[in-house]
């Protein structure tokens, strides 16, 4: 069974398409009605087939229902059952419907759990068109967590995936492509986001999909937008709006429509943008599109601020304010209404006051008029300033926790203010140590070491970064990272092995051109492949570790080494033996310091190859 087809293309498209209000829904099930939904389930408690049947029914109810807590409940029995019966293709259909009844109820971290495993299964069983499948629904849960880096690499992994398939898989690559392009434009590369949002636009107007053009000339106008480009972004969101009209699409009409108000403001003719920002609030009013009502608002109050109308802006502000749905937004009301209840009690008073002073009361009256809205804008001023400081004291402190911990860990730590302890069946440790170092050191001042020790662990941070490993610590001279996880990965051996030769190499280089610097060191590397649990500890200082014999395999792997080569254990070895692009040079059983006699390898890079 196919997992995408147009109907659902369709249904995420409409809910992601537009930029800055994407929500992935990439590979949501096919669209029926709750008759035959409801059909299935009575026929599931019948009984009467053989579990084969049984599983082919459950897996179609987990795949139409549309209540994320039916869909979890069934994506289950069908993992159980799947497993019972040995069908990898339904444990991957199980884990993958899973995955997105986890993405409706919001709970990503599960959601990302399932398609993981979804993942491996189908990278196991060499499922290859459901490969790139996965790696879509994987992206848009990154894309929905604000997390672009990882959304962006998952995405394009899917789009060379679904590239080298025999019969491409159109409706996914332009799905991903449009997906591509909106985190590109979210991290204003806007040169990259209007090459895949067009790539996409070509595929989606070889299959004749006029939603998915529509969308695509609206997204491009609004990069053309961005980019000052108003002739080509007035065209493009122009075509867009005809076509959506025709297709009674309304929502992306009404956010198209706004987009418009900013192109011809920009163009400095504000009675178009008027016109365009009340055709906006006026369609979304019809529809009841709540969001685009706020919008609209908000659009009409900052074209009649700029026009220095103040008193209707202000009106139109609070219009928006009400439409917001978040805790702060209610806040932000309540407050409002406080400081208007006061501006009311002050202007009741005066006319009690100075009911026959005509004039003066009126006279009053403004300037409590304009002592109010004195006091509103400086009170917009200091919650935007108040706001904008946290905003940068969350993104300074959330960068500095990604720092010591692996992303995912680290957003785990703060939804829930501890991280479980996890078991990774196969994980590859690296160790690396510098000859002498100690002695060494000791004729060189604490401000040379420290920039040593820099200069050297930032290139080591480099290299493993750019084979998507993780660093785990340093201690004094010592390097320690590994890969395969957070996110268990097939290839962990094969990356980590080319990060070491390239360590190798690296200090190698920078002894033979820095020969009379003081910061130059012979270096031992050593590999170990095997399971390990991961887990944070401290309450002060967080740290990222991990335990277990092949951490301490590998670390005798760095120690009984030469200098300058990589040496790695039996377990690593049987890893990489297929691999054509390394050499190895076999040890034989080497004693190593607390667990006897060890078969050891050095390993390099195939010269012949």
């Amino acid at each position: 069974m196919l997992d995408n087809i147009i109907t659902s293309i369709q249904k995420k498209i409409k809910a992601c398409l537009l930029i800055g209000f994407f929500l992935m829904y990439s590979q949501v099930t096919f669209s029926q009605d709750q008759q035959e939904l409801d059909s299935l389930k009575l026929e599931l408690k019948k009984g009467n087939f053989t579990k084969t049947q049984e599983l082919e029914k459950l897996t179609k109810i987990a795949e139409y229902d549309s209540d994320p807590n039916e869909i979890l409940l069934y994506s289950k029995k069908v993992i159980e059952l799947a497993e019972e019966l040995n069908i990898p293709l339904s444990i991957y259909h199980g884990y993958l419907q899973k995955g997105n009844g986890y993405r409706f109820k919001s709970d990503l971290t599960k959601a990302l759990e399932s398609y993981f495993k979804a993942a491996k299964i189908a990278e196991d069983n060499g499922f290859f068109n459901k490969q790139a499948t996965i790696k879509i629904s994987i992206a848009d849960a990154y894309s929905i967590m604000g997390d672009s880096k990882n959304a962006v690499n998952y995405y394009r992994n899917s789009i060379e995936l679904l590239k080298k398939e025999k019969e491409i898989d159109s409706i996914n690559l332009a799905s991903a492509q449009l997906n591509l392009g909106d985190e590109y434009y979210n991290q204003k590369k806007l040169d990259s986001a209007l090459y895949f949002f067009k790539q996409s636009g070509k595929l989606f107007k070889e299959l004749e999909y006029e939603e998915g053009v529509a969308y695509n000339l609206g997204n491009v106008g609004l990069v053309y937008a961005e980019k000052e480009e108003f002739i080509k972004a007035e065209k493009n969101l122009n075509e867009a709006i005809r076509v959506l009209t025709k297709l009674e699409d309304y929502y992306p009409i009404s956010v198209y429509l706004n987009a418009m108000s900013d192109v011809y403001f920009d163009k400095n003719e504000i009675k178009k943008a008027f016109e365009y920002a009340n055709k906006s609030l006026a369609l979304a009013k019809k529809y009841g599109l709540k969001e685009q009502i706020s919008d609209g608002y908000l659009k009409l109050s900052d074209l009649l601020e700029k026009g220095k109308d103040y008193k209707k802006s202000f009106s139109l502000y609070k219009r928006h304010i009400q439409y917001r749905d978040s805790v702060r937004n209610v806040l932000d009301v309540q407050e409002m209404a406080d400081i208007k209840t006061k501006f009311e009690v002050a202007k009741k008073q005066s006319e009690v006051d100075l009911l026959n002073e005509q004039k003066r009361t009126q006279r009053i009256i403004a300037i409590a008029i304009s002592i109010a809205l004195l006091l509103i804008g400086m009170f917009a001023f200091s919650l935007f300033k108040k706001n904008k400081i946290i905003a940068h004291e969350k993104e300074r402190s959330d960068g500095l926790l990604k720092n010591i911990l692996p992303e995912e860990t680290a957003k785990e730590l703060k939804e829930k203010g501890f991280v479980k302890a996890k078991k990774f069946d196969s994980v590859s440790v690296l160790f690396t140590d510098f000859k002498g170092f100690t002695k060494y050191s000791e004729k060189l001042t604490p401000e040379e070491i420290v920039k040593s020790m820099n200069f050297y662990f930032s290139k080591f941070d480099t290299i493993i970064e750019k084979y998507g490993l993780e660093k785990i610590k340093t201690i004094g001279d010592a390097y320690m990272c590994a890969g395969g996880l957070p996110f268990p990965t097939k290839d962990h051996t094969y990356k980590i092995t080319l990060a070491a030769l390239e360590i190798a190499e690296f200090v190698k280089e920078t002894m033979e051109i820095n020969s009379s610097e003081k910061a130059n060191f012979d270096i031992r590397i050593g590999i170990n492949t095997g399971p390990v649990v991961a887990g944070v500890v401290g309450t002060i200082k967080f740290a990222y570790d991990i335990w277990g014999d092949t951490v301490n395999v590998a670390s005798r792997m760095e120690s009984s080494g030469e200098i300058g080569k990589v040496n790695i254990s039996e377990e690593t070895y049987n890893f990489l033996k297929t691999y054509k692009e390394f050499q190895f040079e076999p040890r034989g059983a080497i004693e190593a310091k607390g667990k006897g006699k060890i078969n050891m390898y050095f390993v390099n890079k195939n010269t012949n190859n």
